[in-house]
């Protein structure tokens, strides 16, 4: 697949090059350095094009080396003597036969010696401007080196892309946005090469590794490179001697390796001369010494070259080596297993089970899919059972996890077996096909069954997590505190209990308490994807609280599990990071993450239940923005999935949705939305939520929760809901200057999109005191901070931007004129007549001195008073 390129931005070389080569510097010219591929030779044609002078471009090669000034031999003719001084002569005589000139060389290491000693001359006479690639690592000629040592030309080592330099390339000739998981694939693969990266992604694309789903790039399996560059890389390979060689396929099907264990096998000799030659790096860890590819692809092209028969049997030698050595750490076991179920040597049972469970605990689900399947291909039983539909559950075959499940009869299984296998049939009803009532009768028939004092808290606990996503939040702390107050704790037992345990007190208001949960959930290894969903209620604990910096810690941690895991558990992650990114209002980097992990988690393969929260962020986000429309679409999916299942998520779904309505332009169904949704947090005992949504109504003008908020400080753990409580109190009161303060205070708390409206409201309200420095102040805080969140568009923002003497219905109606509706149309929308909307519109008139609709519509237009970008309102999810 043939594909324009685009050159990054590399600004200040640029810069500096033609500067170099215009006769701004001392120099001549410049020299440009860097591994093959980097870039320097397109750099330089590029910056020689813009040249008004002539340019002559010679490359040089290994044929030509050999020839005396070969590669200037179709510049100035044949030799007229044999002579090399009178051939430089007749040579230079030639070159300067045009006046001004640049000379380009392309690749100068490779020059012989009458060329490179023709450039020198050149370049102390200063008679041209000179721009030379070099390639690092190679011999070059003494007369090139003293072009830079003596200063005749400025030396540029170009290094490879950075990983935002190579986002930027693959997005600009994909044509779309590239996923953050992908694109660090993709970097690591290239190593920030330019000729690598353009071969892998076309390479990719060949393939069908590299696919588009919901807009977004997603790189799925190996990298995979074109033929055009293995059979490049190939060449280098060719040449290498059958032992060096060796090494690199020992090294291609397991890296990185012992450096002793290489050496054991392919030789000492061999390592050292791979070193030498640049194809492999030596790292140290601890103690022991690790080699590495160079260049991952150059592992890539070796295994491509390799048999089934060959490959079985250097892995088979692999084998035996790795056994001799300890292996005590899931990663040494999870290496051993894997070489060992395609080697040639016999499978030991107890290792590739042990692997599996490995393999999940760090959310390695392809793998521990892989060592489950060759376990029970060995005879092993229920247990290896329930990892192979553990590691199809989370893969998104939640139907195969049941018919993997559905195999055995509870009445064959002990106690701990059934224990083990109940235990994932509810995880997979519940949570991956978001059956309820199914997960809800399989945990009534264990809780039924007589078992073991200390198995009995694993069924509490995960009876404590349904509770939670039932939206039953007494019932799931009181149940997780029970597993508790137990002596004897199963790590199962634990993490159900943190699970169901942790967001409850997050969402009722318990923040402070849920940190000792997370505490006990770090010292438990159960399941690797697990611990993202669990994560959940530690990261909403500490934002609902404003506890911001503790949060962006939390979330931290996350994202470095994430990276032993695969795409999953990064999606999941993301969601974590958003969660205080959301918070502190940054609502463009929220929908950038949310729309890459929904194009994962809402592609119909994995449980909806995790992709829930990222459907509310990115409503918010988008919202908060301005886009009411987008916001509608995924408003409209979430609505589709909502149910039982994650029915504590709907009050944070509502308050998504009366963002979304504030942002279309009916801030009255907002606010009306907003206090059915408190009301209903507060019968749940989501008070912590509910908190955030009678804030949310303050924001859009309600002056009427003051008291209540007030009530919520003192339940609601932390700073945030005094907070709200003071914003609240100051608006019903008319208070700018406590505004303001509160304003300043939630800033200094990072939840700058709440402060942003905050001083958006003083700026109003200072507006109608005639407190006209006042105003300027606050209006440019409320600005400063909204173009920090990305450029916010809230109801606050609008009205302070262009301040008109309007109710806020009067205000809502015009918006809905400028928009585009009919009068019939508002009336609906509205819920009110159209005659109360035609005096509205009068009185609208009359006030801004305009006679009719029209007028109105144009005022706003004009005065940017509203967002174009407007959608009905969607159903509110059915009781």
């Amino acid at each position: 697949m043939s594909t324009t390129w685009p050159l990054v931005e590399r600004e200040r070389e640029f810069r500096t090059i033609l500067a170099a080569l215009s006769g701004k510097t001392s120099g001549c010219g410049v020299v440009l350095t860097g591994d093959s591929g980097v870039g320097k030779t397109t750099l330089a044609r590029h910056v020689t094009a813009e040249l008004p002078t002539g340019v002559r471009w010679v490359a040089g090669t290994e044929s030509a080396r050999s020839i005396p000034l070969g590669v200037f031999a179709h510049l100035v003719g044949p030799a007229t003597s044999s002579d090399p001084v009178s051939y430089l002569a007749a040579a230079r005589e030639s070159l300067l036969a045009d006046g001004d000139v640049v000379i380009g060389v392309d690749d100068a290491h490779l020059l012989d010696e009458l060329s490179a000693t023709l450039l020198h001359q050149l370049a102390i006479d200063r008679a041209v401007h000179i721009v030379a690639t070099v390639r690092s690592g190679e011999a070059v000629p003494d007369a090139v080196t003293s072009l830079w040592k003596d200063n005749h030309l400025t030396r540029i080592t170009l290094s490879p892309f950075t990983k935002e330099q190579s986002v930027e390339l693959i997005e600009s000739v994909l044509g779309g946005q590239l996923e953050e998981h992908s694109a660090t694939q993709m970097w690591e693969a290239s190593g920030g090469n330019a000729l690598f990266l353009r071969h892998l992604v076309d390479g990719a694309r060949e393939a069908n590794t590299l696919r588009q789903v919901n807009g977004v790039w997603q790189l799925r399996g190996r990298a995979a490179i074109t033929s055009e560059l293995a059979s490049l890389l190939e060449g280098r390979i060719e040449q290498l001697d059958a032992s060096v060689l060796n090494a690199l396929k020992y090294l291609s099907l397991c890296e990185p390796l012992d450096i002793d264990v290489l050496a054991e096998l392919a030789g000492e000799e061999a390592v050292e001369e791979a070193e030498i030659a640049g194809l492999v790096r030596i790292t140290r860890d601890g103690r022991r010494l690790d080699v590495a590819f160079h260049h991952p692809l150059f592992g890539e092209v070796i295994r491509r070259r390799l048999g089934l028969v060959s490959s079985r049997r250097l892995r088979g030698n692999l084998v035996e080596a790795l056994r001799s050595r300890p292996t005590s750490t899931p990663a040494e076991r999870i290496r051993l297993a894997d070489l060992a179920i395609e080697s040639d040597v016999d499978i030991d049972l107890s290792l590739v089970r042990t692997a599996a469970s490995d393999a999940l605990k760090l959310a390695q689900t392809s793998l521990g899919e892989r060592f489950a399947r060759a376990a029970l291909d060995e005879g092993a039983g229920v247990d290896v059972a329930e990892l192979l539909a553990r590691a199809r559950m989370w893969q998104g075959h939640p139907d195969e996890a049941e018919e993997i499940l559905s195999g055995f009869s509870p009445g064959d299984l002990d106690e701990g077996e059934l224990l083990l296998w109940g235990n994932l049939r509810i995880g997979n009803a519940f949570w991956a096909l978001g059956d309820a009532d199914r997960a809800d009768e399989i945990l009534q028939m264990l809780r039924t069954r007589d078992m073991r004092p200390a198995l009995v808290p694993i069924v509490t606990g995960i009876a404590s997590a349904c509770a939670l996503f039932e939206n039953r939040i007494g019932e799931a702390i009181s149940l997780s505190d029970s597993v508790f107050a137990e002596k004897r704790k199963l790590p199962w037992a634990i993490e159900w209990a943190v699970f169901g345990g942790s967001l409850a007190r997050a969402v009722a208001g318990r923040g402070n308490e849920v940190e000792a949960l997370a505490a006990h959930s770090r010292e438990v290894e159960v399941d690797g994807l697990l611990r993202f969903p669990t994560g959940f209620g530690e990261i909403l604990a500490l934002t609902l609280t404003g506890r911001l910096d503790d949060a962006d810690a939390a979330a931290g941690r996350f994202m470095t599990a994430a990276q032993t895991a695969q795409y999953l558990g990064w999606a999941m992650s993301e969601i974590l990071v958003a969660a205080v990114e959301l918070s502190r209002g940054a609502c463009v980097s929220v929908t950038r993450r949310m729309e890459q992990t929904l194009a994962i988690l809402d592609s119909g393969e994995f449980s909806e239940s995790w992709n829930f929260p990222a459907h509310i962020f990115l409503i918010q986000a988008l919202s908060a923005l301005g886009q009411a429309d987008r916001a509608a679409e995924v408003l409209e999916k979430a609505r589709a999935r909502y149910g039982k299942h994650v029915a504590i998520f709907g009050p944070m779904l509502d308050i998504a949705e009366a963002w979304q309505s504030a942002a279309a332009g009916t801030i009255s169904r907002a606010v009306a939305l907003l206090h059915r949704t408190a009301e209903e947090a507060r019968e749940s005992g989501q008070f912590a939520v509910e908190a955030e949504a009678l804030h949310s109504a303050a924001r859009f003008g309600d002056a009427g929760v003051a008291e209540r908020l007030t009530e919520l400080a003192g339940l609601v753990d932390g700073p945030l809901a005094p907070l709200y409580a003071r914003h609240a109190t100051a608006l019903a009161t008319g208070d700018a200057v406590e505004l303001d303060l509160c304003s300043a205070d939630l800033e200094a708390l990072g939840v700058r999109l709440s402060a942003a409206d905050a001083a958006a409201q003083a700026s109003v309200l200072h507006d109608a005191a005639g407190a006209r420095s006042a105003t300027v102040a606050s209006a440019a805080s409320a600005n400063r901070l909204a173009s920090e969140c990305g450029g916010l568009r809230t109801p606050a923002l609008i009205a302070a931007a262009q301040p008109l003497p309007l109710t806020s219905r009067e205000r809502e109606i015009a918006n809905l004129v400028a928009a585009g509706l009919s009068n019939k149309e508002i009336a609906q929308r509205l819920t009110v007549s159209v005659r109360t909307v035609e005096g509205h519109l009068y009185r609208a008139s009359t006030k801004l001195d305009v006679t009719d609709r029209e007028g109105i519509a144009r005022l706003l237009l004009k005065a940017g008073d509203r967002d174009p970008d407007m959608r009905s309102p969607h159903r509110r999810r059915p009781d």
